[in-house]
């Protein structure tokens, strides 16, 4: 027997809320994404026990309406009209009434309730196995802005920084790295990082600290900001996105304060990802530039490098390239790992493509259409299928078929030869 689903979430939540109260050892990465924001207090970015459930906050999260009247024949749930909170008479009745009804999905999913029903036998729910599934708070970005809030209360001068990078939780990043394909010195790289992060004590002590600062090198379309922002996902960091060409270009004689602002914002919201793009524009400035603020900015980036590292800070330092024979020794040197992206080969492309056209219906040899695209970025071929696609829509088709994906084909060839011509 089972009850409708606008019932069950509503029960999911009632449940949660008594269950979180009832035990004070359960914490925020206990709840689920879709409980921590309907027990969040108007105004507060926190959660403070006892949680209430309100019939306002039900509609606005759930959307569901007149919550009440839903569950108004459950024996278990009271309704009271002064503040709109619902709540539950007794909890164990409750729970088993849930259970019946098929609960068991909701339970195999919420910390809190796979926490109250693991020791009952016939469910078969881990507890521990459910939490580490479930998207810890840190990762939201109202966690984010929390810390944000109170670096700001303390050091106002940060907010200059603010301004200067793109700053995203890691829940805010759609790349995943599922949807990548990496070469296995890229892997062997990120579980280097995770290990890293899991023994960072023990390599403190040891004062083993040059880990954690990658130079990421490679043409164009290759993967390199992809990864980087899939790595914000995997090691649960926020990940902040500058461009040192948006740097300089404004405010020459603050840039070296604004570096230094970067980087210890970084700092403050460790642990995190500080991922400088563009960083082959410091060798065009050490070597071109004469202006004295540019050299001094110049400098601060380095200094600020040398300065910086997982074991100490908890940052996690990329720079990306496109053209590492700009780089002098300087810079080279002040990295702990390189990291090379190249072109795909063919396996490589084979596997792109399937990862691409996974959710899509498409007709094609992938072996064949690997061996058509040599010389293909991973971006190349994203918008190969995304131009096979667009034709299919046009021939009101949502099936691509091997006469869209030749259209795709010509279409970069076609971009790429045009940026090869020399304009005179």
């Amino acid at each position: 027997m089972t009850s409708d689903a606008d019932t069950l979430n509503l029960m999911e939540v009632i449940l949660t809320a008594e269950i979180f109260n009832q035990n004070p050892q359960l914490d925020t990465n206990d709840l689920t994404p879709i409980c921590r924001e309907i027990f969040t207090s108007s105004g507060s970015s926190g959660i403070k026990r006892p949680v209430y459930v309100s019939e306002g906050m039900m509609k606005r999260v759930l959307g569901i309406p007149d919550a009440h009247l839903k569950l108004k024949n459950n024996p278990f749930v009271t309704y009271e009209e002064f503040g709109q909170r619902i709540r539950l008479s007794t909890l164990e009745p409750a729970a088993q009434w849930f259970l019946k009804q098929g609960g068991k999905t909701h339970i195999e999913r919420n910390p809190a309730l796979a926490f109250y029903f693991e020791h009952i036998d016939s469910v078969g729910v881990s507890y521990s196995t459910v939490r580490d599934a479930n998207p810890p708070f840190e990762d939201t970005k109202a966690y984010l802005d929390t810390k944000i809030s109170k670096i700001l209360a303390d050091d106002e001068k940060i907010r200059g920084a603010l301004d200067l990078v793109i700053l995203n939780a890691p829940d805010e990043v759609e790349q995943k790295m599922d949807d990548l394909v990496c070469t296995p010195s890229q892997n062997r790289i990120i579980n280097k990082i995770h290990h890293a992060l899991k023994y960072r004590d023990f390599l403190q002590r040891h004062r083993i600290y040059e880990v954690g600062r990658l130079l990421f090198v490679g043409p164009p379309g290759t993967g390199k900001t992809s990864l980087a922002l899939a790595m914000s996902r995997t090691l649960h960091m926020p990940i902040l996105e500058v461009r040192l060409s948006m740097i300089t270009s404004q405010y020459l004689g603050e840039t070296s304060k604004n570096i230094d602002r970067i980087f210890e914002l970084s700092k403050k919201l460790a642990p995190s990802i500080l991922f400088i793009d563009e960083f082959d524009f410091v060798a065009k400035s050490r070597v071109t530039d004469d202006h004295g603020a540019m050299k001094r900015a110049v400098n601060s980036l380095l200094k600020n490098i040398d300065r910086i590292s997982l074991v100490k800070n908890g940052v996690v330092l990329i720079s990306a390239t496109n053209h590492p024979q700009l780089l002098d020794e300087a810079a080279w040197r002040r990295f702990d790992e390189v990291v090379e992206f190249s072109l795909p080969d063919e396996r490589m492309r084979k596997e792109i493509l399937k990862k691409v056209t996974s959710s899509i219906d498409c007709v094609c040899d992938y072996d064949e259409l690997a061996k058509d695209t040599e010389r293909f970025s991973g971006a190349d071929l994203k918008l190969t299928i995304k131009e096979a696609m667009l034709s299919a829509l046009i021939d009101n088709r949502q099936k691509i078929e091997r006469s869209d994906i030749e259209k795709g084909i010509i279409m970069v060839k076609n971009r790429d030869a045009i940026r090869r011509l020399t304009w005179i």
